[in-house]
C-alpha cells in the first residue's frame, strides 16, 4: 500500500503525535463511507489492529491502513490553511480527488 502526506500535513500530523498523551499512536486513515469507487476518508490515532498493515511515509510518520479496504491504497493526506483549515485525504490513485 502507498500513503503520500505532504509537508503541511506532516507538521500538524507530528504536533499531534508528539503530544504526550498520544505517545504510541499511529495516524489511522479509514474509509467512512464509500459508494461505487469513490471513498470518504476519516483521520484519527489509533494503534495497530490484526487487519491491518503500517505504511512508512517519506515524512517519517507511519499511517495504519485496513489491508483488506483497496481504495486506502494511493491516499494523499493534505492539510489546506485556506479557504478553510483542515485535513483532505484523497486517493488520485482511485480517480477521487476532492469531496463532492
Amino acid at each position: 500500500m502507498n500513503v503520500k502526506i505532504t509537508r503541511n500535513a506532516a507538521k500538524v500530523l507530528q504536533l499531534e503525535l508528539d503530544k504526550e498523551e498520544n505517545k504510541g499512536l499511529m495516524v489511522r486513515v479509514q474509509v467512512t463511507h464509500k459508494h461505487g469507487d469513490h471513498a470518504h476518508y476519516g483521520l484519527g490515532l489509533d494503534d495497530k489492529k490484526d487487519d491491518d498493515v503500517v505504511v512508512s511515509t517519506d515524512k517519517g510518520i507511519d499511517v495504519v491502513l485496513d489491508k483488506n479496504e483497496p481504495l486506502l491504497d494511493g491516499i494523499r493526506i493534505d492539510y489546506f490553511y485556506v479557504p478553510e483549515e483542515g485535513f483532505m485525504i484523497t486517493n488520485p490513485a482511485k480517480g477521487n480527488t476532492g469531496d463532492h
